[in-house]
């Protein structure tokens, strides 16, 4: 039953300030207005994304409501809904695709107008919120905001899939795994025979390598300080391993030896350090090698680039969701996964129940700490009655 009349109360994580743990909360979701959606989340998971707003890395404004990797069923419908109804499996966008903007209309742009990635404000398109705790209003983050038993989202911000889907599965679709496999097979369009360099082999550098191997690529170079995470690699299609810390000199010159002193076709930085970002750069080929950036970088931080590295031909390119215009491409890649063509379940570690989130972030800090597996946080409700019963499983990112 719809309960679009009503305000629903339930239990939410909040963070109301940075570098604190998550607060288990109650908190009010107000009904849908036009164009809106109101979603029971079924599924949702961590992302480094989201710690990056808590360590205070990512501007945003606070309270904020984070968690946008997820997977859910519509609860209720604003005036004027067309795409989705009451009772569909779907997946709330962090990339928005409103089909209207310019970069929703080119055939080369994917980050639409309506993302909330670029600016953070926090807010519903019609600039407000529609979450509220202890009398206070809560923000939205990245036009989704998941980590909730419900949400409310902009139309552009859903998308149906295959009602047979797995929502604790395909939720990986939403961020971590689109995000790195689209930045192989579609913003770098790797061809079939050439060499590529992964940095950083967390949940979406591990999807980069699953998308160089499907593009055919001969030789996949699978970088990471840690070789506890090179076994997972293998077995998704790297071929080669280094551990820059087994060098003394920098990682770009061992990669560019590897290559009979050339550099790779492609490099992938999948981490969010800027020094990383200009290693990668730097270990493609000079002319015609290109070089792309996954990982998110932290607000502040800015490169000093040395102009040669681009002027003898390389291209740099950064990656927002692997390049998918999602409303078209999400169905898609759940149909892919139900007939077993890409790999989802190989990136599932860990579940937990929801009231243990902090502990989700603590496994993902630890990762980063001793750069061993990136944690993705899953929070499953079952069954689908309100109030739900919670547990949470975890992913590498």
């Amino acid at each position: 039953m719809s309960t679009y009349i009503r305000v629903i109360k339930c239990k939410a994580a909040i963070a109301w300030e940075p570098k604190k743990p998550l607060s288990i909360e109650e908190v009010e979701v107000a009904p849908p207005k036009a164009h809106e959606v109101r979603i029971k989340i079924v599924a949702t998971g961590i992302c480094r994304t989201d710690e990056h707003v808590i360590s205070g890395a990512m501007t945003t404004p606070f309270p904020i409501l984070l968690g946008h990797e997820a997977a859910g069923v519509v609860e209720s419908i604003g005036a004027g809904v067309t795409s989705v109804r009451p009772g569909d499996k779907v997946i709330p966008l962090f990339a928005p695709q409103c089909g209207e903007c310019r970069s929703c209309r080119s055939s080369k742009g994917s980050l639409c107008i309506k993302n909330d990635l670029a600016a953070p404000c926090g807010l519903i398109t019609d600039g407000t919120t529609r979450f509220t705790c202890r009398g206070k209003p809560v923000h939205h983050f990245l036009t989704t905001s998941t980590f909730t038993e419900y949400t409310v989202v902009d139309e552009s911000a859903v998308v149906k899939i295959d009602a047979a889907a797995p929502l604790e599965k395909v939720c990986l679709i939403s961020c971590g795994f689109s995000t790195g496999y689209g930045a192989a097979v579609r913003t770098a369009q790797v061809e079939p025979g050439s060499t590529c360099a992964v940095f950083g082999l967390g949940g979406v550098g591990l999807s980069t390598v699953m998308g160089c191997k499907a593009a055919g690529a001969s030789r996949i170079i699978a970088v990471d300080i840690n070789k506890d995470k090179f076994a997972k690699a293998k077995m998704l299609g790297a071929t080669d391993f280094v551990n820059p810390q087994d060098y003394k000199k920098p990682v770009q010159e061992v990669l560019v030896e590897m290559t009979g002193g050339e550099g790779v076709d492609y490099s992938f930085e999948v981490i969010g350090h800027t020094e990383t970002m200009m290693a990668a750069l730097a270990s493609c080929h000079m002319s015609c090698g290109t070089s792309v950036m996954v990982g998110v970088p932290p607000s502040a931080s800015q490169i000093t680039l040395d102009p040669m590295l681009l002027f003898t031909g390389r291209t740099w390119k950064g990656s927002v969701f692997g390049g998918w215009k999602s409303k078209e491409s999400v169905p898609k890649l759940v149909a892919d996964y139900m007939g077993n063509n890409i790999n989802l379940d190989a990136l599932i570690t860990h579940t937990m129940p929801f009231d243990r989130i902090n502990e989700g972030f603590d496994l993902l800090n630890q990762g980063k700490r001793l750069n061993s597996l990136f944690i993705n946080l899953v929070c499953k409700y079952f069954p689908l009655n309100y109030p739900p019963n919670i547990e949470i499983g975890t992913y590498m990112q």
